[in-house]
């Protein structure tokens, strides 16, 4: 008896060893975080949401973290630059040029555009102390003094100034390339105001 005693209380100590601590749940935690993290990481980013909007006047580095580097990144390094445009644009003197850039978040259109014309002004070594960006909203509506006076249509669109007078837009979508629009732009050949 004594013998069928201690092997009982052996066994039961090995049944008790073996035992986890942690929880039985049916979710490992572990996995959950990473789970979670990865879920977040890859849910899309509704941009029509009001709190994900720039509005008035903005720093375009903003556009390269997140949640705009996910469509803005992608936009600069896949847009390829027409080169014989961009040795136009390259003769081109900067010093009187001033540009700004009105755009929403929530537009399609301004989310291709705007990385691309900044690629562009990259490409020409343009300052970007010179160039001034407005976010507006969905009624293309925008808290800065003067921007009623720019008359804003459709975004996104790029306003050129040479000498702080305006010497053409290009609205939406360029007619040739942003490039070579600018181009005909301050030499005078398109009049795209």
């Amino acid at each position: 008896m004594k013998k069928t005693c201690i092997q009982f209380l052996i066994l039961l100590v090995l049944s008790y060893s073996c035992k986890t601590t942690k929880p039985i749940t049916g979710k490992d935690h572990k996995n959950d975080v990473t789970t979670s993290t990865t879920a977040e990481i890859a849910k899309p980013v509704d941009f029509h949401d009001q709190t994900t909007w720039l509005l008035g006047y903005f720093n375009p580095d903003q556009l390269t973290h997140s949640p705009y580097s996910t469509w803005y990144l992608i936009g600069y390094d896949e847009y390829q630059i027409n080169t014989n445009a961009l040795n136009n644009l390259l003769d081109i003197n900067k010093e009187e040029i001033t540009i700004k850039v009105v755009m929403g978040i929530w537009c399609p259109d301004s989310r291709r555009e705007v990385p691309r014309f900044m690629k562009v002004l990259n490409a020409w070594h343009y300052p970007a102390s010179k160039v001034i960006f407005i976010g507006v909203d969905d009624a293309k509506l925008s808290p800065v003094g003067e921007y009623n006076g720019l008359n804003i249509q459709r975004v996104p669109t790029f306003i050129i100034y040479k000498n702080n007078i305006e010497a053409g837009r290009i609205i939406e979508n360029p007619k040739a390339s942003l490039e070579q629009d600018m181009v005909d732009i301050l030499t005078g050949m398109n009049n795209n105001k």
